[in-house]
């Protein structure tokens, strides 16, 4: 029997919105409304939300020294990285699937794409901080994998505004539906 609903194979992933991450960027905060708007959107609509937060086990033995970024991370030995703690306004219910993952994108050194399969998945709603970092890495790899993507655009952020910009008017509706979280609730 055909889906009688188009969400039916939807996942709305949030992603890297711990407190630490968060910390860094000093207007993040302003676009937590649309993101809770669009959690509990899709957790009315029963659209599967899933949390990635990005983790390391004490001492970083993930972490390889050539890794430009989290090599920094491992010799400043941040204890917030191996804390996967949710920014509370928008922390998970116990319904909810909380993935770690190893790097920037959400798909590495993490088991999202079994969760996804295993759930039958086959259509991302994309979503987090930073747009130039997690966002733009999981689109070009859930596009390699064949997923259909939504980005909500007033649910991701960048300290760069210009690089914001260009990726969500520019670089991601070649691989994604880019829309606003209103529009997209509106369609539940």
């Amino acid at each position: 029997m055909p889906d009688t609903q188009p969400h039916t194979h939807t996942a709305l992933l949030v992603m890297d919105m711990q407190v630490e991450i968060l910390s860094r960027y000093a207007h993040a905060k302003d676009f937590l409304t649309p993101m809770h708007d669009a959690i509990s959107a899709a957790r009315a609509a029963l659209i599967p939300v899933i949390y990635v937060g990005v983790g390391f086990r004490p001492g970083y033995p993930e972490v390889s020294a050539n890794n430009k970024g989290f090599g920094a991370l491992k010799q400043r030995q941040m204890s917030g990285m191996t804390n996967m703690e949710i920014y509370p306004d928008i922390a998970p219910q116990p319904t909810d699937v909380v993935i770690t993952k190893r790097r920037v994108s959400a798909f590495c050194g993490s088991d999202l794409d079994v969760v996804l399969r295993a759930q039958g998945i086959t259509h991302l709603v994309l979503t987090g901080i930073a747009t130039s970092g997690v966002v733009l890495s999981t689109l070009r790899e859930a596009a390699d994998k064949d997923f259909q993507l939504t980005v909500l655009s007033d649910c991701c952020f960048d300290n760069d505004e210009e690089v914001h910009r260009v990726l969500l008017s520019k670089v991601f509706p070649r691989q994604a539906e880019v829309i606003q979280a209103s529009d997209w609730t509106e369609k539940l």
